[in-house]
């Protein structure tokens, strides 16, 4: 796309087009039933959309579902795949949203601060319970302690959302594998297992340890490996692809692991982290325990100060951030405008990488098509004196 713009994007709408032609005369081939299904989904969305009545409430609402589940799949996605840069929404998005989210239930005393259970944040668009005031909501529901179950119900369709983009994310290297493996061919991450084994003790086991651990991709070995923080995942996802793991085995072990287990254990550390009164419940335990530890007891009461001062700096600092987001309608050069925009930035970069690959792909079937034909025609011109 940076030396031949042009040429690239004619290659990647030829693409398009050959990929949308095998996939429509892909649908006219299953029968009459599934075009009639089809036609009817595709004239029942236009009319529910270009149409007046009272059933517009019911798809602008539709409508908001349908941007805030792909909000978050594409944040775990992006998750994964890091845009190339080892970009981890968590950290950016899921694991803040969940902290304010929290706070502001403690604060207030109650978990009903959202108006539908979209209400979070959404590319330019903040949740409308983040600047209110906690007696816009009423008074406090919870006097004592606010049940960790009630804060966890209301952020974890958007952190199981993450979670599946996540998942996702992981199937790229499982398939680029895998086809490589059809083709005859192995991707180079992988050539070092395939490598002639040394001589010698430590080089052999080592390499019947790695043969083994390949030969026992189970369903359980993947969902432990998908349940906890994995930057290898991806060499899992690889070897899966090369040594024939079902796609149905891996991908559902990676679901269950990333999207359930590996999602609760972390949004579970936020909201224990930014609950106060759930952290000076865990804080009494944790005191109480360690007290019958000998030479423990003497040092923790200055450990618990530090502990409290840190923990007072990061409920001040997010709440002092979540007050001073940019105003409306005006410009603003704040670190969520220049983040905002490193973010595009990456974005637009990572699909300048996908249409330049396809352009290239479609290239390299076009060039090998031709040299086959070439190859045949040679064939047939040197067997024709033979036959002759």
């Amino acid at each position: 796309m940076t030396s031949q713009p042009f040429k690239t994007s004619a290659f990647f709408l030829l693409a398009i087009a050959q990929s949308s032609g095998r996939t429509w005369s892909s649908v006219l081939k299953k029968g009459s039933w599934l075009k009639i299904v089809v036609l009817s989904i595709v004239a029942t969305w236009g009319l529910l959309l270009f149409t007046d009545g009272p059933h517009e409430k019911h798809v602008q609402e539709l409508l908001w579902y349908v941007r805030f589940g792909l909000w978050w799949i594409i944040l775990g996605v992006a998750s994964s795949i890091g845009f190339g840069s080892g970009l981890h929404t968590f950290v950016l998005y899921l694991a803040p949203h969940v902290a304010l989210f929290t706070i502001k239930a403690v604060q207030c005393g109650r978990v009903d601060l959202k108006s539908a259970p979209y209400d979070t944040i959404l590319l330019k668009r903040m949740p409308s319970w983040l600047d209110k005031d906690c007696l816009e909501f009423g008074p406090p529901i919870y006097q004592e302690i606010i049940p960790f179950s009630k804060i966890l119900q209301k952020v974890y369709l958007e952190a199981v959302l993450w979670g599946v983009g996540t998942a996702l994310g992981e199937l790229p290297p499982y398939f680029l594998s895998r086809a490589a493996t059809m083709s005859g061919r192995t991707i180079d991450e992988l050539q070092d297992f395939n490598a002639p084994v040394t001589e010698g003790f430590p080089s052999l086991t080592l390499h019947r340890a790695k043969r083994w651990i390949l030969s026992h991709f189970s369903f359980s070995i993947i969902l432990i490996l998908a349940s906890v923080p994995n930057p290898l995942f991806d060499f899992a996802g690889m070897l899966c692809g090369q040594f024939g793991v079902p796609f149905w085995k891996f991908f559902l072990a990676t679901l269950i692991g990333k999207a359930i287990i590996k999602v609760s254990i972390q949004i579970t550390s936020v909201i224990t982290l930014c609950n106060n009164q759930l952290l000076d419940l865990v804080e009494k335990w944790v005191i109480w325990a360690f007290g019958f530890v000998p030479g423990v007891a003497s040092v923790l009461p200055s450990l618990v100060a530090k502990l409290k001062t840190a923990k007072d700096k990061f409920l001040s600092a997010h709440v002092a951030a979540s007050a001073s987001i940019a105003v409306k309608g005006k410009w603003n050069l704040s670190f969520t405008l220049i983040w905002n925009t490193v973010m595009w930035l990456m974005a637009i970069n990572f699909i300048i990488q996908i249409v330049t690959s396809t352009a290239q792909g479609y290239l390299r079937t076009q060039q090998e098509l031709e040299i086959s034909k070439k190859l045949l025609e040679i064939e047939l011109s040197a067997s024709e004196p033979s036959s002759g």
